[in-house]
């Protein structure tokens, strides 16, 4: 099945400013339909950022980000570190554990998330 692609903006100010805010350096991030990167995005980090993508459409665009920081206070309140809590987020997780697939898009099953 053919999944839509967000739109890609590179070279922009925005993850930088939004880096004071994350406990990681932001490199590109998904906001609704938009991936917004600091730089030329590899094949790797937009896949990465369409697996984002689709979480959004599968849970709304207010859902996701509802969720993503629920998740992270979750996983700081079970005692991990800002950026471990981070990498833990279920939705990193499946963006991490597939963007250097090729076909993960193509071959994606709703909610693969709530799998891991």
């Amino acid at each position: 099945m053919k999944r839509w692609r967000p739109w890609y903006i590179e070279n922009s100010d925005i993850p930088i400013w939004l880096s004071v805010l994350s406990p990681i350096e932001i490199q590109a991030i998904t906001l609704g339909p938009v991936v917004i990167s600091k730089g030329e995005m590899s094949s790797e980090v937009k896949r990465h950022e369409a697996i984002h993508f689709q979480q959004y459409i599968e849970l709304g665009f207010i859902g996701f980000p509802v969720l993503y920081l629920i998740f992270w206070l979750l996983n700081r309140l079970k005692g991990q570190s800002p950026t471990a809590a981070y990498y833990n987020i279920l939705f990193e997780r499946e963006a991490y554990l597939h963007q250097d697939d090729s076909q993960y898009l193509e071959s994606r099953k709703r909610f693969s998330w709530l799998s891991l």
